[in-house]
């Protein structure tokens, strides 16, 4: 069946909405595009003339797509070299989606995004539909083929599970940077009391390099190991220079919602370290330093105004 223009347009609409729901479910911008792509090309081959609600059987596909593609991507996650975290977005990222509601903005923090992980495909798809985009428990259980009945339950296990580990704290951008600033000022001090007076008492660092860069394979655990760790992480070398391909500068920004540094040399994202943040202080220290997580970080912070780097070169 051949594509009209119309057709086109209606997708391309349709688009950022899609991008966001992939995004929230897989964790991965890349994974997001294909499938929103593949999406694309259902809806080419459809009988158009047969659909009676387009955004319905467009969200019903993507979402099948992503429950598919949740089932493999856990196998090859089971095989990950170290620690598997999101694919982060900067700021402005329209794959973020809308953040309107508190409920939006939790769903794509690193946080949640990870415990989203230890869900099932089925509640993981619920909980997106239904706390980040607001369908409704009827809506959701045609889109996943299920009773509606069978999705208020999925829904309450999820949201369970998720708000077990949640604790966040919102902040705003002026917010963020003082956070970043201040974070910046005790890790470049050389000593771990400044660093462990910003970290609550259980906080983990992890990091995610993806065996293409160092990262340790199992998590820091308790302010005073993540401090160590992080005094040693910011200490000069020349060895981390090679490593990133020169020196670094680093800039404050906020990334999936969080305060966050965003390591750059020549142009080049070359980390991106969330620090997540409640009531007590930092609790999670999480870096994104695999190479093939950042080209659409890099690609977005190439095309906005970033300002000047907090810290210029090691």
């Amino acid at each position: 069946m051949s594509v009209t223009a119309a057709d086109v347009d209606l997708f391309e609409a349709s688009r950022p909405r899609l991008g966001a729901i992939a995004y929230r479910l897989l964790g991965s911008a890349t994974e997001a595009e294909d499938a929103v792509q593949e999406t694309f090309l259902r809806w080419q081959a459809a009988d158009r003339d047969r659909i009676e609600v387009p955004q319905a059987w467009l969200t019903k596909a993507l979402t099948n797509l992503c429950l598919n593609q949740l089932t493999s991507a856990r196998a090859r996650r089971e095989t990950y070299v170290g620690q598997w975290l999101p694919e982060p977005l900067l700021a402005g990222d329209p794959m973020l989606g809308p953040l309107e509601t508190a409920e939006q903005r939790e769903s794509v923090s690193i946080a949640v995004l990870t415990l989203m992980e230890r869900l099932t495909p089925n509640e993981r798809a619920v909980y997106v539909l239904r706390e980040a985009f607001g369908y409704s428990h009827r809506e959701v259980a045609e889109i996943l083929d299920l009773s509606e009945a069978a999705c208020q339950q999925i829904f309450h296990r999820a949201k369970k599970h998720v708000a077990d580990g949640k604790a966040r704290t919102e902040v705003d951008e002026a917010t963020a940077r003082r956070i970043v600033e201040e974070f910046l000022a005790a890790a470049m001090s050389g000593r771990t009391e400044p660093l462990v007076k910003l970290l609550t008492g259980d906080a983990i660092a992890l990091g995610d390099g993806g065996g293409k860069v160092p990262a340790r394979a199992s998590a820091f655990v308790g302010a005073k190991a993540v401090a160590t760790f992080l005094r040693g992480l910011f200490k000069p070398a020349e060895i981390k220079r090679s490593y990133v391909g020169g020196s670094p500068d680093m800039y404050a920004g906020v990334a999936n919602g969080e305060p966050s540094i965003v390591v750059v040399v020549a142009g080049q994202v070359v980390g991106i370290m969330h620090l997540e943040v409640t009531a007590d202080g930092i609790t999670a220290v999480h870096s994104a330093v695999n190479p093939d997580k950042l080209e659409r970080a890099t690609a977005h912070w190439n095309a906005t105004d970033h300002g000047e780097p907090l810290i210029r070169a090691w």
